[in-house]
């Protein structure tokens, strides 16, 4: 028979109220926290399940952090290409107005100086800048034109951004492509007016020189087509990344958050059977005379 001692029964007693003393102060810290989960060993699986959420959330994120430069980058691109655009609706304008053949030489020269400044405009805005980079410049840290020439200064490699799990998506366009150089496209159509215009050469401002504006105002008009679908396709994923990110944090919250309704129940009876079980506990642990005779 084995003989159940004061000292025994002090260990039980003191070690139930130490247990519920422990569930209370997580109860507290849940309640201070807003989580249930405060550290790895409250759920092990709840744990793991968070951090992989975490890490899909934060995917999501830099992918919506990408998205938005991409579409930075492009409305910068837009602007200067709807620039340019309105320069060349201009320069044509003025080559119109010089090949029907009434103005003097002094008018054709005056259209001359106007169209050179509409080619250094169309170069201004060829070197338009998103975050300190040139976006028709390609990879290159060059200026894409100069003042001195009309030659390309970039390169042809793609500006890309990730915009979901392996998928990366081009934002540049390349200036050569969009205005050429000086042997190519549209500047070289604007030189060649420029030319013909100081020479008086009513041939080619009426047949050549028309045809190759309205060659580069097509092409340029092609590349701000490239630009404007994938500024489309950027909102698409735009939009899906803000509902995984809306998903993902449910979820997270699921996961992690406390129901503090459930949570403030739980600590008014842990409190109360706290108290119980202390004064429990003074009743039982108070020496007698006959627990000493015995």
């Amino acid at each position: 028979m084995i003989r159940i001692t004061s000292g025994m029964t002090a260990a039980d007693v003191l070690a139930s109220i130490e247990s519920i003393n422990d569930r209370l102060a997580n109860t507290q810290n849940i309640l201070a926290t807003g989580k249930q989960i405060n550290q790895p060993s409250d759920d092990p699986y709840g744990t793991a399940r968070s951090l992989d959420l975490r890490g899909n959330l934060a995917q999501t994120k830099q992918y919506e952090t990408n998205v938005g430069e991409a579409q930075s980058w492009l409305t910068v691109t837009d602007t200067a290409l709807g620039n340019i655009s309105d320069l060349v609706n201009r320069a044509r304008t003025l080559v119109v107005q010089a090949a029907n053949g009434t103005l003097g030489q002094s008018d054709l020269q005056n259209i001359s100086t106007e169209l050179t400044q509409i080619i250094d405009s169309v170069k201004n805005e060829a070197n338009a800048q998103y975050a300190g980079r040139y976006v028709f410049a390609g990879t290159s840290a060059n200026q894409p034109y100069t003042t001195a020439n009309d030659n390309y200064n970039g390169d042809a490699n793609a500006v890309t951004r990730e915009i979901g799990p392996g998928v990366k998506l081009q934002i540049s366009t390349i200036g050569s492509n969009a205005i050429g150089d000086g042997t190519t496209g549209l500047l070289k159509a604007l030189r060649d007016v420029v030319s013909d215009l100081n020479a008086g050469n009513q041939t080619g401002l009426q047949s050549t020189d028309l045809q190759q504006i309205d060659t580069a105002q097509n092409q340029l008009l092609n590349e701000r087509a490239k630009v404007g679908a994938i500024s489309n396709r950027l909102d698409t994923a735009s939009n899906r990344l803000a509902q995984l990110e809306q998903v993902s944090t449910s979820q997270l919250s699921t996961t992690e958050d406390a129901d503090m309704a459930k949570t403030m129940i739980d600590l008014s009876q842990e409190q109360a059977v706290y108290q119980a079980a202390l004064r429990a506990g003074a009743n039982l642990l108070q020496p007698s005379l006959m627990d000493f005779l015995h």
